[in-house]
């Protein structure tokens, strides 16, 4: 029989060990962690009762995928919440925009700009099923739908402020930054666009929904999942090299990419030695996870009822922020992600206390405390916001390292230093996911298509594998 060892317990790890037992492969998952999950695991940080997802907190890519339709998670438990409004961005003077999952919704309240918010989102949310099948995958293949693709590939390989420029009111210009923010990347480089058109165009189609119970459900969903095939396993095992497992016939990787160069050491060729080692790592983050009184008093009503609030002010503060972090300085006003995750499941809650996730963009590695900085932009746009605060939990771009050794220097987004990096994924490739050694493959969130995309990575590095089978 047809045996499989699986490094690391993330999503991708998961969905590549589920992918391979349900083919009839012997796998076993090996976690250096006391628990599963890495970007997906829950926990009370705060107060008793509060459930603060530890990173990874909103799912658009991750509802309707090649992944999830050939592996139903929520018969293993998983449930999808959503809130009323996706995102929103917060202004200066109770100002703001809101994204719903209706894009004329959402045009309707930007006013001159909804035209083309519109034109731009709405196409693309029509057609972004077929889209996905092709985003969803390494970018050297034949598309299935090569228009389509073509015209969404157009406006990601836009630089952000070029973009930008179809729309000109501050609050559609602001929306927009902060979606593209997601990406770490400057706004004038290359490719800058590209995340900001994908979540934005699956907050429409698909929404930003969230794990109900936290995203360690998505984890426990796919331990079930593997359990029903036959799959198992282990915590606490840190695997340093090949030689340390028992030879099976296939190895999947679900590390960073210098990590696995010394897990594979010298069996690597040397072009792929040098990839991996050279890999380049972007901007980190830093998180505060809050127990708040009664909710963030946002002036901007429509971020009272998001799961997810961009904070940072105008599109030209916001681009500002990351051309700065991105040359390794920490701006006094840097980007924060405000996640409200309770506002679609109130589970999260323990009765008026909620818990409120929030990280700042910083430079990789940064030894910094920005707690003063993410309350300050917060209250910037909530006055009254610190009053309410009643415990907080903070854990530096470093200890984001300590706890998911993945997130190299903070990076939770794992390489988007590089427009090369970012659009290949670790290296120009027709298989990223294959070593060059016979049956090893690195599957984590650093191949195709990325971080996000949760069980993408893994599912397709695990049938790439079973094609050599």
């Amino acid at each position: 029989m047809t045996k499989a060892v699986v490094v690391g317990s993330g999503p991708n790890g998961l969905a590549a060990a589920i992918t391979l037992a349900a083919a009839g492969v012997d796998v076993e998952v090996l976690e250096a962690a006391p628990e599963i999950g890495g970007g997906t695991r829950t926990s009370e940080l705060t107060l008793p009762g509060l459930l603060h997802d530890e990173c990874s907190g909103f799912h658009p890519l991750s509802v309707d995928t090649p992944f999830s339709r050939c592996f139903d998670l929520s018969r293993h438990g998983l449930r999808w919440r959503w809130p009323e409004v996706q995102y929103t961005h917060p202004l200066d003077g109770g100002r703001g925009a809101a994204a719903l999952r209706s894009v004329e919704e959402t045009a309707a309240g930007l006013g001159a700009d909804g035209r083309a918010w519109r034109r731009v989102f709405g196409w693309l949310a029509d057609r972004f099923d077929d889209i996905t099948e092709d985003f969803l995958r390494p970018m050297l293949h034949v598309p299935a739908h090569p228009v389509k693709l073509a015209r969404f590939g157009t406006l990601s390989l836009l630089p952000a402020a070029v973009l930008a420029r179809l729309w000109s009111t501050p609050e559609a210009r602001a929306l927009f930054a902060g979606v593209a923010a997601h990406a770490l990347r400057p706004f004038g480089s290359p490719v800058s666009s590209a995340i900001g058109v994908a979540l934005g165009t699956a907050a429409h189609r698909y929404g930003w929904p969230v794990a109900e119970g936290g995203s360690s459900a998505i984890a426990r969903a796919c331990v079930d999942l593997l359990s029903e095939h036959g799959g198992r396993v282990t915590t606490g095992v840190t695997v340093t090299s090949l030689d340390e497992l028992d030879s099976p016939d296939i190895v999947m990787l679900d590390v960073a990419p210098a990590a696995a160069a010394r897990i594979v050491g010298d069996r690597l060729p040397s072009h792929v030695s040098r990839a991996l080692t050279r890999y380049r790592h972007g901007p980190g983050v830093f998180k505060v996870d809050f127990a708040v009184q009664d909710g963030v008093p946002w002036r901007h009503e429509e971020s009272r009822r998001a799961g997810t609030v961009h904070v940072g002010g105008s599109l030209e503060e916001i681009a500002t922020a990351e051309r700065e972090v991105n040359r390794g300085r920490m701006p006094e006003r840097p980007f924060v992600l405000v996640g409200q995750q309770y506002v679609a499941d109130p589970s999260r809650a323990a009765g008026g206390i909620v818990p409120v996730y929030a990280y700042a963009h910083v430079p990789n590695g940064w030894t910094g405390d920005a707690t003063r900085m993410i309350e300050e932009q917060i209250e910037r746009f909530a006055p009254g916001f610190r009053d309410r605060i009643l415990a907080r939990y903070v854990r530096s771009a470093r200890q984001m390292e300590e706890h998911n050794p993945n997130y190299v220097g903070g990076d939770v987004v794992t390489g988007a230093n590089d427009a090369l990096q970012l659009v290949f994924r670790p290296r120009l490739t027709l298989n990223p996911y294959y070593l060059g050694v016979p049956g090893v493959y690195l599957c984590s969130a650093s191949t195709p298509p990325g971080a996000g995309a949760h069980g993408m990575c893994g599912y397709n590095a695990a049938r790439s594998a079973l094609r050599e089978l």
